[in-house]
């Protein structure tokens, strides 16, 4: 058969350390005059952030912030911020930290411009037509983390408070106009945060490679992204103040958002209910989850698992690869079940249930059923 295939490539990455320095000249290039930075009450009143505002004040563009973002942030986030944005006549957005102040920050961007509910701009078939795109605002995006590659994506996830639920919500342009990568950012990350979002670049990369789709230079960027989070995920765990490392991984997690418009499967079906229910990190519970999943796609991945561990250098095939995410999440301090993040088997049908509805579920190499969902649970907690 003749192969077809729709692919799409993101955004000019600004990676370096001290490049957020540059923060307010890409601010004005995107035509921003009053951006509005977005991230999250923990980063708030950290010094990083303090910086950022200080350097869009200098070059002119206020100091506007806004910070009412939950760690799995939710449309009522999203309608404050929304609001903010529109009272402080804003243009533009900075949208500044891990995963949900980017995600929130995006958002922001996004429904500034609509007047239809966010739920009609879920990722599903071409809901993301709906959209009016005269009202979208650009967007700087910063990471302070590596894992959620949120800064190179076109979606962002969003909590309905109301079901606990996690909707991908999808356009192309939540791409940020430019992403400033900055290693000096995320030199502070506490140890788990900086296994967690490693993890969780790791997840990307690992999914995507396994999605049985064909988009070969997705497959080329997951490898290689596995490899460098293999390599430097360690160091920067050891020494947050290592560079190299640091900088290594902010590119595996962009990477990894990358390489999985080729598809992401079970682990992210398990994680997004899990988190959504019972707020658990993201990338911690990807990592918790990850090897019962791979036992259970087995079946469908054990030659291409075995290609990707020759060249990470890993001996064993399958098992050998198996082995070692096993002792990397050990020595990243990461539990092996998820009774230890707080998670119980109290709504392990309602969890079961929402893992195959979750958009991840048709990139998995195995077909996820609700059984097979539930007993995946069972292990994993």
């Amino acid at each position: 058969m003749p192969i077809t295939a729709n692919w799409s490539y993101p955004t000019a990455v600004k990676l370096g350390a001290g490049r957020i320095t540059e923060l307010a000249e890409h601010c004005k290039a995107l035509g921003m005059k009053r951006p509005l930075l977005v991230t999250d009450r923990g980063l708030a009143s950290l010094p990083i952030t303090k910086n950022a505002l200080d350097i869009l004040e200098a070059g002119g563009l206020g100091r506007a912030i806004f910070a009412e973002v939950d760690p799995n942030p939710n449309e009522r986030n999203l309608e404050d911020g929304v609001r903010a944005f529109k009272d402080g006549a804003h243009d533009g957005v900075v949208a500044f930290g891990g995963g949900s102040g980017l995600d929130l920050g995006k958002c922001v961007a996004f429904m500034a411009g609509q007047t239809r509910p966010v739920w009609d701009f879920e990722d599903v078939g071409d809901w993301w037509t709906r959209a009016s795109v005269e009202g979208i605002a650009p967007i700087v995006a910063v990471p302070t983390t590596a894992g959620t590659g949120s800064e190179v994506g076109r979606a962002s996830v969003i909590t309905n408070s109301q079901t606990q639920t996690k909707k991908i919500i999808f356009h192309p342009k939540f791409l940020p106009g430019v992403t400033i990568c900055d290693p000096e950012l995320t030199v502070g990350m506490p140890k788990a945060i900086t296994a967690g979002t490693g993890m969780d670049a790791f997840a990307h990369c690992l999914e995507a490679y396994s999605s049985p789709f064909f988009h070969p230079m997705s497959q080329g960027i997951a490898l290689e992204g596995m490899r460098l989070v293999k390599t430097y995920l360690p160091r920067a765990y050891a020494d947050g103040s290592d560079i190299e490392a640091r900088t290594q991984m902010m590119a595996a997690a962009a990477m990894g958002a990358v390489a999985f418009q080729k598809g992401l499967g079970a682990i992210h079906s398990l994680s997004h209910p899990v988190g959504a229910v019972y707020h658990t990190h993201h990338g911690t519970t990807n990592a918790v989850v990850m090897p019962p999943v791979l036992r259970f796609n087995r079946p469908a991945i054990e030659d291409k698992i075995a290609a990707a561990a020759a060249y990470l250098g890993i001996s064993g095939g399958f098992d050998g690869f198996y082995d070692f995410v096993l002792k990397l999440r050990t020595d990243l301090g990461i539990p092996d079940k998820l009774a230890a993040l707080g998670v119980g088997t109290d709504r392990l049908d309602e969890l079961a249930e929402a893992a195959v509805a979750d958009p991840s579920t048709g990139g998995n190499p195995v077909e996820l059923t609700v059984a097979a969902a539930r007993q995946l649970l069972v292990e994993a907690i």
